[in-house]
């Protein structure tokens, strides 16, 4: 039995979620960002007791379709930005669309629909968000943060990067409060 849990966006929301699930006793095969294969049929009382458990990390199970298409969309984006290093060698309407067998306008209009911003903002806010995490790690220079973001350019990204942040990006690495987002909130 799969199931769908909101607002989970990092290693340690999968190990939120399989300790809950241990507690409870729930044998599961894999607990991936925004879903858990569970080995056996779960009753609602246990539905409702992971649900209330689950709350009190900031996620919660998802029932209504459209939501949980829309956190299936988050998710892939959130994998590819923030845990993958290989370069997507399809354009990100066609991932999309692959990795979550509907038509990408289909996936867009409900997107924006719910989240009240377009696929392709949410992309790019990750994207920049990811560049500011490897600028305070400071082990890259803008080059090679460049490359590794699949940018074409030094100039592509700080252009998006000041678009987005109002900073260039050298600014920004001079700041001391060097301030960048929960992954939840961006």
């Amino acid at each position: 039995m799969k199931i769908y849990i909101k607002n989970m966006v990092c290693i340690r929301c999968q190990m939120v979620v399989k300790s809950e699930l241990e507690k409870l006793g729930l044998q599961y095969v894999d607990v991936k960002i925004g879903e858990a294969n569970i080995v056996e049929t779960i009753l609602p009382e246990q539905l409702e007791q992971l649900d209330t458990s689950l709350r009190k990390s900031g996620l919660q199970l998802m029932d209504d379709k459209k939501s949980i298409l829309v956190e299936r969309i988050k998710s892939a984006i959130i994998e590819l930005v923030h845990y993958k290093d290989e370069q997507i060698r399809i354009n990100l309407s066609d991932f999309l669309s692959d990795k979550l067998n509907h038509d990408y306008t289909y996936l867009s209009n409900l997107f924006s629909e719910v989240k009240g911003t377009t696929i392709e903002k949410f992309y790019l806010a990750h994207k920049i968000e990811k560049v500011k995490e490897l600028i305070v790690y400071d082990e890259l220079n803008l080059t090679e943060i460049a490359y590794k973001m699949h940018y074409s350019s030094v100039a592509h990204l700080s252009n998006q990067f000041k678009k987005i942040t109002g900073l260039t990006p050298s600014h920004f690495k001079k700041l001391r409060n060097k301030r960048r987002d929960t992954l939840e909130d961006v």
